[in-house]
């Protein structure tokens, strides 16, 4: 089978490019630069693109049903309401720490992770944040909390600390993580999986920072495509468009002396396989 080759969906150069999210409702991709504290939006379609700053390094940027975004910033998850009014959802600054990688669960709710500028291990901890503010700690003391994503049955949930070098799987009951155990261990020397997206037959593809690949492993943990990029430092994947068949993949050029003319932009890999739609956060902007 031929595989996909990356094409440059949006020419950026983004310090740290990370968190791509297709918004159905809007027909448009959503990602971040997170240094750089701005939340993009490409529409395909038309090639429009939208810029919105924040005023803290922003993780991770969803969108929220009724419209408006939900976003987990350094100081905690807030919310913007369609006219641009911000609101905190949950504010909880800690020194050195920031928002990292989200995902909004099958049930509407925000799973948000966290992690320290210096990356000391359990510094950061992924947090399920619900419409009303209530949270819940579902994993204490991790390092750097990145990719979470559901089975397509949402019976169950993979999820990355990246340092560990592995992808983690748990089942789901009572709308939380139970029995975590490895899904899959990437080999030294091949990069850290950071961001990844789950596709409608239930395979887990992930981007390898420091690995400049994307790859592919089934429901039961075989590794069945990589996809070379020609970035060293791609950080996450989701499908996108109106068919859900092209793979968007956010990269960084933060810490690379002389950085890949590429790196900073925002790939794509056409047709590249059938993705799952994705839910919006529940919580109505206010």
């Amino acid at each position: 089978m031929r595989r996909p080759a990356a094409e440059v969906a949006v020419p950026a150069s983004a310090e740290l490019g990370e968190g791509p999210t297709w918004d159905a409702a809007a027909g448009r991709l959503l990602w971040v630069d997170i240094l750089g504290s701005r939340v993009h939006t490409y529409d395909p379609s038309s090639g429009r693109r939208t810029v919105l700053a924040t005023e803290q390094h922003v993780g991770a940027a969803k969108p929220c049903a009724g419209g408006g975004l939900v976003v987990n910033l350094r100081d905690g998850v807030g919310r913007y309401a369609p006219d641009g009014a911000f609101s905190w959802l949950v504010h909880d600054p800690v020194p050195g720490r920031r928002g990292n990688d989200a995902a909004v669960a099958p049930d509407g709710t925000l799973w948000a992770g966290t992690m320290r500028y210096d990356e000391a291990p359990g510094g950061g901890n992924l947090t399920r944040v619900a419409p009303d503010g209530t949270t819940t700690e579902l994993f204490p003391a991790v390092a750097v909390s990145n990719g979470i994503g559901w089975s397509p049955d949402g019976t169950l949930v993979y999820y990355v600390d990246s340092p560990t070098r592995r992808i983690d799987v748990c089942r789901m009951q009572d709308q939380r993580p139970v029995g975590r155990r490895e899904f899959v261990s990437v080999e030294a020397g091949a990069g850290f999986p950071d961001g990844l997206t789950v596709d409608a037959a239930g395979c887990v593809w992930v981007a390898l920072w420091d690995g400049a690949q994307i790859r592919r492993y089934t429901p039961g943990g075989t590794l069945d495509r990589v996809v070379e990029l020609p970035v060293p430092r791609p950080t996450a994947c989701a499908f996108g468009g109106q068919d859900l068949r092209d793979l968007y993949v956010t990269t960084a050029r933060v810490g690379r002396r002389r950085p890949h003319p590429m790196a900073g932009a925002v790939l794509v890999l056409p047709g590249a396989g059938d993705g799952l739609a994705g839910v919006p956060f529940a919580g109505q902007p206010t």
